[in-house]
């Protein structure tokens, strides 16, 4: 239409820009700016189509040597500054940005992906204590004897098992976090709460490997043969993937809420090993007696639904017996309650409990796997981000659900390369 000096059509893209050929036959825009002080270049910029080659090239161009990696802002301004006008830059912009991988390691996001489904251990009915998460958190200073010039001071940790069905918690002190510390610890729980299928941590230095005051290592040495006679699976996430264990971190933190509110004031200085014991006691029935679910406004069920009830067998309001009975007769009575309290349980358990575990509050949708061979940036909170060392992914294990959740990674560590397990959650895909 321009080569033939006909008007462009009404629904024409480049319409409002006032069009026109210059002597070299290159469309450049009309606008309103004829009379400003501005170069040709800004008054009259080339038109470009979003869809070329050239445009594509010359946004990567300014993209990465005039624009310094910047935004699409950025980029957009200095090509429009240098004389070009790409129609729909926005969208082109954005892609090339998306792209570059100077730009994934500067800005790019950390991988995500579809929340997997729950084992069965959290969705089976089960005897309490059955499978267990574990996890440790302190220590506090006690006082462990009085002397002349004042007194001598210990530590104490606390190790926390959180039964995955019932959602109950134990929680033991130990004096150290060494290997027989926690072998004594985990046989004071069998013996009060009965045997364990299945334990499950996070791969952290407290159980694996640990050096300093971290001593238990349940890989190898005494624990592991102990795990062995006992016949106890213990089951580790991948490091650095705290989020696969919320189901434990999150009554930790509840249970640090608590003992803020018992140790406030006079009350949480000069502690001895049997106040802290009590008060570990007393954490563990608050915990226990929270409930689990809503709790109804119906007046007729004012029962409230906590662990509490399958492992006390008590309930507020709870079933009486007949005082003019014989000895049989009562044990009856009792026995019929706690199989009573126990029913009840597992009934408000499946009817009310299990179906606020249904929906997914995160990582709703799916994303493309990682492969075997894709370049990826492994994410370290002591460095700065650009800093953070390129790997290589050498293995991808899936899930009964055929997603990627962990990779191993090689990696270049001082000169050597090194090989480690990390969550998608710690990784930025670079080059697939």
């Amino acid at each position: 239409c321009l080569q033939d000096q006909k008007p462009l059509p009404r629904d024409s893209s480049i319409r409002n820009l006032c069009p026109y050929l210059d002597q070299d036959g290159i469309m450049r825009i009309g606008g309103r700016l004829n009379l400003s002080v501005l170069p040709m270049e800004q008054k009259n910029p080339i038109i470009l189509p979003r869809k070329s080659h050239v445009a594509k090239l010359i946004v990567l161009h300014f993209h990465e040597k005039t624009g310094a990696h910047q935004g699409r802002h950025i980029t957009e301004g200095v090509i429009r500054n240098n004389g070009y006008w790409v129609i729909g830059a926005r969208k082109l912009i954005s892609s090339v940005i998306h792209k570059c991988v100077v730009c994934k390691r500067l800005r790019g996001n950390l991988m995500s992906q579809k929340m997997a489904d729950l084992p069965s251990s959290r969705v089976t009915p089960g005897p309490p204590f059955s499978a267990v998460g574990v996890d440790t958190f302190g220590p506090w200073s006690i006082v462990t004897r009085k002397t002349r010039g004042g007194v001598a001071e210990s530590k104490r940790w606390a190790i926390m098992f959180t039964c995955l069905t019932t959602r109950a918690v134990h929680i033991e002190l130990v004096e150290s976090m060494s290997s027989s510390s926690f072998i004594n610890a985990l046989r004071r729980f069998i013996a009060l709460r009965g045997n364990v299928c299945e334990l499950r941590s996070d791969r952290g230095t407290n159980f694996i490997g640990a050096t300093g005051d971290l001593n238990i290592d349940v890989i190898q040495g005494p624990v592991k043969h102990f795990l062995d006679q006992s016949k106890i699976k213990w089951i580790f996430n991948a490091p650095h993937s705290s989020h696969m264990g919320g189901v434990w971190e999150r009554m930790i933190g509840v249970t640090r809420r608590i003992l803020d509110a018992l140790l406030l004031g006079p009350k949480g200085k000069n502690l001895t090993h049997e106040v802290l014991s009590t008060m570990m006691a007393e954490v563990t029935a608050i915990m226990n007696s929270r409930p689990i679910t809503t709790i109804s406004s119906d007046p007729d069920m004012p029962f409230v639904l906590s662990p509490a009830i399958l492992l006390n067998q008590k309930i507020s309001g709870h079933f009486s017996t007949c005082v003019n009975v014989s000895i049989r007769d009562l044990y009856k009575e009792q026995w019929k309650q706690v199989q009573v309290l126990s029913d009840f349980f597992w009934k408000q358990w499946n009817d009310q409990y299990l179906h606020t575990l249904q929906s997914r509050r995160k990582w709703t949708t799916e994303t493309p796997n990682l492969k075997p061979g894709d370049v990826v940036i492994v994410r370290d909170k002591d460095i700065a981000r650009c800093q953070w060392p390129v790997g290589l992914v050498e293995e991808v294990i899936q899930s009964a659900d055929e997603l990627v959740r962990k990779v191993r990674v090689r990696l270049i560590v001082n000169g050597k390369p090194c090989t480690y397990m990390r969550p998608i959650s710690e990784l930025i895909r670079l080059i697939e």
